[in-house]
């Protein structure tokens, strides 16, 4: 699987994180994964969380609009980006047109 796809209008990317950096920050796409710095350690869920908001912010969702798909104890993980609204600035990714079959 390519680091994103569309499914309709939702986004599903292949993420790898980074837990205990000292910001939070994309970092592009390495490989097959969008590379993602996250300040909060791996414990008790907690980079999982964070994870999710800063995705949120990030695509202009809300936190409940983001789920984690695959991968809740591993640095790769598979998150679902439902209906979003923005792309961060640097990934070469389109949101969708409405009726449109090329999602890419």
């Amino acid at each position: 699987m390519p680091w994103f796809r569309w499914d309709g209008e939702d986004l599903v990317l292949q993420v790898r994180i980074q837990p205990r950096a000292s910001r939070d920050a994309l970092a592009g796409v390495v490989g097959n994964y969008l590379k993602v710095r996250i300040t909060a350690p791996p414990l008790e869920g907690r980079a999982n969380a964070q994870l999710i908001a800063f995705v949120a912010k990030q695509f202009g969702t809300a936190k409940g609009q983001v789920r984690l798909l695959q991968g809740e104890k591993a640095r790769t993980k598979v998150v679902r980006v439902e209906a979003p609204t923005r792309i961060p600035p640097g990934l070469a990714i389109r949101l969708p047109r409405a009726g449109s079959p090329d999602r890419r």
